[in-house]
């Protein structure tokens, strides 16, 4: 199966920051892009498998999906 890294950041985090505030659940570094490996049959199927584990209601974006090879 093919393997997926997928960059992953958290919008409420970086708006927070903007603000000059503080997420009151999550560290300051999701503001940043974190790197996810993930086993799946297409992108399609790695975004869901990450949303799964990340959702987009608590401000998760997928920054990119590139195929490892």
């Amino acid at each position: 199966m093919p393997r997926y890294s997928i960059g992953v950041y958290n919008a409420q985090v970086r708006a927070k920051l903007a603000d000059g505030e503080r997420h009151r659940q999550l560290s300051d570094d999701w503001a940043d892009i974190h790197y996810f490996e993930i086993a799946a049959d297409n992108p399609e199927q790695a975004r869901l498998r990450i949303h799964q584990r990340y959702p987009m209601e608590q401000g998760y974006v997928v920054a990119s999906i590139d195929r490892d090879d």
